[in-house]
């Protein structure tokens, strides 16, 4: 185990995450007079609402991930550390953060916990392996291995004469935002992008098909809008089933359970899932330290401003807080992470409260395909051309660093007015290693054979046997040096 240690006897804020609430929680300290320790369990700072661009080929991952040691090198107070927090002990003021099997613990005087939420299967873990999520880099590389290479292996299906509707066939999960996007995405490829491009096979006949258990898409947008978007989305081709619940889902398919107890089952090769958020664990942790309650999403609640009860010295932010039915966006991670800095900051020049958080709603967006999307801003609703500049505007702005902007630009303006993707390259690895790793005991650390450092379960068991041969070969000798057992050791 190691320490992290200062030399500075300056205020030590800690910044569990590098997404939205943690990047713009260290900004926000750019001028104080305190030292700031962000640890993360990447390396980049992920645009999340961009992931499915990546995972279709639009956008490249360094464009919406850059490093977070980059976006931060010229903050002179801030320091990065790579590290999953897996503890935080609220009496001693630590956390304790791993990487591959290596444990350090932190110190702090405030804490900011923004370690947002993974994506939920409603108690259905298992469905993770046949249908990734859209949380991370790793879920959208495989997705977009899974996407691209279900039409190759459908060509080369077709070019045998082998039935392959299972796999022209794509079952996004979840109507809201993600879901509509991911499923617009996938019919401008089938129907726009790639149907040139096979010769055994027609793209424009694939199967994009929608679904959801709500009565319609995109809820939090209102009636309105959602029967918009779902118009448009038939338009392009793509199937909406709503009133349906996924029961079951393996590696061909999944079986959906509509109201009425009708069943239907959809063979399929490429389903992703977009429905649903859990909440860190860490929210639980500290619950069980404070008392405070977790919502069915694992969310924690907090004071109003944004501290733990009993735990001044600790905020939390974004997606892990229920206060106020917050939505899980963007903004009120940064909102919230601005606001605490802001809070500590004052505390240290001895300024009165702030008051209570409060969440200013820059709107809601979501692009359906190129020059459609609906967006909801204040008492504006809009959908069409006009929607789709302004999400254009806002996802622009939001990207980090000036090159990615210009880049994600020139890359946008390929596949809209175009019909390129400039990142269509995919391999094996991208599809498969998540699930290799998934079934190493020790995870990536197994792969990592460092004795005394890296002490990993398989290697202390490895370790065991070798000890106890070693004891019995000893024992066996000093047997027969005595005289004693030669039979038994002639016969082993």
């Amino acid at each position: 185990m190691t320490v992290t240690q200062t030399s500075s006897d300056r205020h030590q804020v800690v910044i569990i995450g590098s997404g939205f609430g943690g990047l713009f929680g260290t900004k926000a300290f750019k001028r104080a007079d305190v030292d700031v320790t962000m640890v993360a369990k990447t390396t980049h700072h992920l645009f999340q609402p961009l992931l499915y661009q990546v995972a279709t080929g639009i956008l490249s991952e360094g464009e919406i991930a850059p490093p977070t040691r980059e976006v931060l090198s010229r903050q002179k107070n801030a320091k990065v550390l790579l590290g999953e927090v897996t503890g935080i002990d609220l009496e001693a003021k630590t956390i304790t953060h791993h990487v591959l099997g290596r444990e350090s613990v932190t110190a702090y005087d405030s804490l900011i916990v923004a370690a947002g939420a993974a994506q939920s299967y409603f108690g259905n873990d298992q469905f993770a392996e046949f249908a990734p999520g859209m949380k991370s880099i790793d879920d959208a590389l495989e997705l977009r291995g899974r996407i691209f290479g279900a039409f190759e292996l459908a060509e080369n299906g077709a070019a045998r004469g082998d039935n392959v509707d299972h796999l022209l066939t794509f079952v996004v999960v979840g109507a809201g935002p993600t879901g509509v996007e991911m499923a617009g995405q996938i019919a401008e490829l089938a129907h726009r992008t790639l149907k040139r491009d096979f010769h055994y096979i027609n793209t424009r006949q694939a199967r994009i098909v929608l679904v959801d258990a709500a009565g319609q898409v995109l809820p939090p947008f209102g009636a309105r809008l959602g029967t918009k978007a779902k118009r448009e989305l038939e338009k392009l081709g793509v199937e909406v089933v709503l009133g349906a619940m996924v029961t079951d889902l393996d590696e061909r398919g999944l079986e959906l359970k509509y109201k009425d107890g009708r069943v239907e089952r959809i063979s399929t090769l490429t389903k992703i899932w977009a429905a649903g958020v859990q909440a860190s664990e860490l929210g639980r942790t500290l619950s069980e330290q404070t008392g405070a309650p977790l919502d069915r999403a694992g969310r924690i609640a907090v004071n109003p401003d944004l501290t733990l009860p009993g735990h001044p010295e600790v905020f939390v932010v974004g997606d892990m807080i229920a206060l106020d039915n917050l939505p899980g966006v963007a903004q009120v991670a940064i909102q919230g992470a601005q606001y605490a800095a802001r809070e500590i900051n004052g505390r240290l020049k001895g300024k009165a409260p702030q008051k209570p958080f409060h969440y200013h709603d820059k709107g809601s967006m979501a692009i359906i395909s190129r020059f459609r999307a609906v967006a909801m801003v204040g008492r504006l609703r809009l959908a069409g051309v006009i929607a789709w500049l302004m999400w254009l505007g806002v996802h622009l702005v939001y990207i980090t660093g000036f090159k990615n902007r210009v880049t994600a630009l020139l890359h946008w303006a390929i596949s809209f007015v175009g019909r390129g993707r400039s990142e269509r390259t995919v391999t094996e690895q991208q599809i498969f290693a998540r699930v290799a790793l998934a079934r190493l005991r020790g995870g990536a650390t197994d792969l990592v054979s460092q004795p005394g450092v890296y002490d990993t379960e398989v290697e202390s068991t490895r370790r065991a046997e070798l000890e106890a041969q070693a004891a019995e070969e000893a024992r066996l000798t000093d047997a027969g040096e005595r005289g004693v057992g030669a039979g038994s050791r002639r016969t082993a």
